[in-house]
């Protein structure tokens, strides 16, 4: 190119000038997005200059009738509680655990019209009408169920994270359709994890229970 000529796009682009002019722009959206950001907390400052919580909009809450261990409640709560929230946080029933939070580990497990569920995957809400059991209304000190006492009786547990979820499984495994083997128990188990390693006692107290049933 001639001093005459003029100057291609490319040729008066540099590679140096091209990154700042990226660089500038970036600077300048993420400038942006950070005083749209300043904005809405100010908005949501106190008159006392403190940062407020987001008040939920009107109707956020859904009214459900839960039968839980034969007991009717009514509730308000969060359409998206799921069930083992609902009845750790809301009715205090925390002897269903939570676990993985995410239906792998099994020590969330509750009966929901004699089936075991998940209940960190299932939505409280989608509940109303049917009957809910979770540990709490299987069995009592002074009145196990004859699973509980098994589980005692062969040390089916160490830390007992776990406890309430295998054994509300173990108790929902005496009306499936599975075979008498210890091999079939497992299967039948397999959902409920023990990081202890209790397993085989797990299995000889679920044994103890379906020769006797």
């Amino acid at each position: 190119m001639t001093d005459d000529e003029p100057a291609t796009l490319f040729e008066r682009v540099t590679r140096r000038s091209f990154l700042t002019r990226v660089g500038a722009a970036g600077v300048a959206m993420g400038t942006g997005q950070l005083h749209s950001l300043a904005l809405a907390d100010s908005d949501n400052v106190g008159q006392d200059g403190t940062q407020g919580d987001i008040a939920p909009a009107e109707g956020d809450s859904v009214h459900v009738r839960l039968n839980v261990n034969g007991t009717l409640h009514e509730l308000d709560i969060d359409p998206r509680t799921t069930l083992l929230d609902c009845v750790r946080e809301h009715l205090r029933l925390t002897g269903t655990k939570k676990g993985c939070d995410h239906g792998q580990c099994g020590a969330c497990t509750v009966h929901v019209d004699g089936r075991r569920v998940n209940s960190c995957l299932s939505l409280a809400a989608t509940h109303e009408g049917e009957a809910i059991t979770t540990i709490e209304g299987i069995g009592r000190p002074g009145n196990l169920h004859p699973m509980q006492a098994a589980f005692v009786e062969h040390d089916g547990f160490q830390c007992g994270y776990c406890t309430s979820g295998q054994i509300m499984s173990a108790v929902a495994l005496l009306e499936e359709p599975y075979g008498h083997s210890d091999e079939d128990v497992k299967e039948a188990m397999s959902g409920n994890i023990c990081r202890c390693g209790a397993y085989s006692n797990i299995v000889s107290a679920i044994q103890q229970v379906r020769r006797k049933a």
